[in-house]
């Protein structure tokens, strides 16, 4: 779970580096937002993998 934290965290500061103003490039529309649903999938499929063995 604490791999699925990072790259929720990751993804954030991937769109806060992001150069444009307002978050308009790439880094921001784009990679980090695709990092942070990563982060977030890992996240379920960490929940309910543990659910089901439980």
């Amino acid at each position: 779970m604490l791999v699925g934290l990072g790259l929720i965290v990751l993804g954030f500061i991937i769109i806060g580096l992001d150069g444009a103003p307002h978050g308009n490039g790439v880094l921001g529309l784009t990679v980090g937002p695709i990092v942070t649903l990563a982060g977030f999938i890992f996240e379920f499929y960490a929940i309910f993998a543990k659910a089901e063995k439980s």
